[in-house]
């Protein structure tokens, strides 16, 4: 009997918890909509915020609900929004692939103003001065982008630049964000060619702070066939509306600073 009796105790103990478990869970339970759970299960579940929303879960209700498209979700493949689209009874509308590019062709080839011993960040080395880099519009290579991307899509190169692996980029932005110099741009993947350089001092001036910026030569502005570079406040710029990949301003630039993917 002695030994029966904590046994029975810690048996109606076990009941009773249980019966409150279940009475709480009911009473504050969240019903969960089939449809936005069916949605979940096809996102990446990166929870990049990209899309506007409070992670996945929340594009999701709000796909739900038609306040936006599949193509919303950056990070998801052309097969998971066509599932989305095909769940929610629409069209799954084509999206431009974007690609994360880094607009700055200094790194070890720009010259620095002075020597930083500080925090290794971008963001706290700008405040001191703008940054230890001559040209004021140069990037870091102190690696927030590389931290901030979740996809592991950056790296920092031998060059002192940031690196993107296309392959990885979902264009979520994090990385643009991150950057307080607003060197990195989403541009489209399907154009192969780009101005590697956000300086629009003379070229007399890059040319001192950097061996590797846009100097507005304008070689590459005068060799496009089909006038889709143009030379304005000191940078070169093209108008991707016009660019047919052909390369000839690739080719002809002295300093190299439009690059090719």
């Amino acid at each position: 009997m002695e030994i029966l009796l904590p046994v029975f105790t810690m048996a109606l103990l076990g009941l009773v918890f249980g019966l409150g478990l279940a009475y709480t869970l009911k009473l504050f339970r969240i019903d969960i909509d089939p449809t936005v759970a069916l949605i979940i299960t096809k996102l990446p579940g990166a929870n990049c915020g990209a899309c506007g929303k409070a992670g996945c879960s929340g594009f999701a209700e709000a796909l739900a609900r038609g306040e936006v498209e599949p193509s919303g979700c950056v990070a998801a493949t052309a097969a998971s929004r066509a599932a989305i689209a095909e769940i929610l009874g629409k069209s799954d509308t084509a999206k431009t692939k974007k690609i994360a590019t880094v607009l700055c062709n200094g790194g070890k080839a720009a010259v620095d103003k002075y020597e930083y011993n500080g925090i290794r960040s971008c963001k706290a080395a700008s405040l001191l001065f703008g940054g230890y880099k001559a040209c004021s519009f140069g990037c870091l290579g102190l690696g927030d982008c590389v931290r901030a991307c979740p996809f592991g899509a950056m790296k920092m190169s031998d060059s002192g630049l940031p690196e993107v692996d296309p392959k990885k980029c979902t264009a979520c932005g994090r990385c643009v964000t991150a950057c307080p110099k607003g060197l990195i741009k989403l541009l489209p993947a399907d154009k192969l060619y780009y101005v590697k350089c956000s300086s629009t001092d003379p070229g007399a001036i890059v040319a001192k702070a950097c061996r590797a910026g846009c100097i507005a030569c304008k070689k590459c502005e005068k060799a496009c066939p089909e006038l889709a570079i143009k030379v304005a406040s000191n940078l070169s710029g093209i108008d991707w509306g016009k660019c047919k990949n052909i390369g000839k301003c690739f080719e002809v630039c002295p300093t190299k600073v439009i690059a090719r993917r």
